[in-house]
């Protein structure tokens, strides 16, 4: 392995790295911006996207200089197209983070509900720290976080479906909220989004550790009949 392909590595890292830190503050302050009802912290999101778009086509690019001018094999084959694969599950994170900063804006106009009808902060809680944890596996390229964070999601679909649940109860209850509890069934959906991109980015851990791509493996196997598990 060529010192200058090192280096490339250690550039793909440092970029990768920064755009992920992007992301997480952009999805830290939407979430803050719903919780706090401020406008301007949810323009700061708005404005954010433009830089995260632009470093996620530096990002591209520079995969596919790597790819073409090295022609890595094995593990640095995996390695440079499993970042390339995050870097898209970054930028369509940050999109979903504007989202949220939108649905902010607009519940910022609306009268402040005297309770929230589901658990929003733990929701956003266990949604970050599995962005977080995807991102940490992916530096270290740690098996163990990255299943850790595939595992996670389950809790967040969970609490997702029951949002479902209890905004229709409320909507019966309390229809003068209908247009703010539309907005935060939304919200409840861009997490839950947000997570499926986390555990993307754990299934791209473990493809370039082990080489096995695990993409929907767990929807075949809750699909096999009890005799073809054993």
């Amino acid at each position: 392995m060529s010192v200058h392909f090192l280096r490339q590595i250690d550039k793909l890292k440092r970029q990768i790295l920064t755009l992920g830190e992007l992301v997480q503050d952009a999805v830290d302050d939407a979430i803050v911006a719903v919780s706090t009802r401020d406008p301007e912290l949810a323009a700061k999101v708005l404005r954010a996207e433009e830089q995260i778009d632009d470093m996620e086509v530096d990002v591209e690019e520079e995969c596919l200089h790597t790819l073409a001018l090295h022609q890595p094999v094995a593990f640095d084959l995996r390695y440079v197209v499993s970042v390339l694969k995050i870097n898209s599950d970054l930028e369509r994170v940050s999109d979903l983070a504007k989202n949220i900063a939108q649905q902010a804006i607009l519940l910022s106009k609306e009268e402040r509900l005297v309770e929230m009808p589901f658990d929003l902060p733990h929701m956003a809680r266990l949604v970050k720290a599995m962005l977080r944890d995807a991102l940490k596996a992916m530096v270290n390229v740690d098996m163990v976080l990255a299943q850790k964070v595939i595992d996670a999601d389950d809790a967040v679909d969970d609490m997702h479906e029951a949002v479902y649940g209890i905004i229709f109860t409320k909507l019966r209850e309390m229809p003068q909220f209908t247009e703010q509890l539309i907005h935060l069934m939304s919200i409840s959906r861009q997490l839950e989004r947000i997570a499926d991109h986390a555990v993307n980015i754990a299934e791209d851990v473990l493809y370039t550790s082990g080489g096995e791509i695990v993409r929907h493996r767990k929807n075949k196997t809750a699909q096999q009949p009890a005799n073809e598990t054993r």
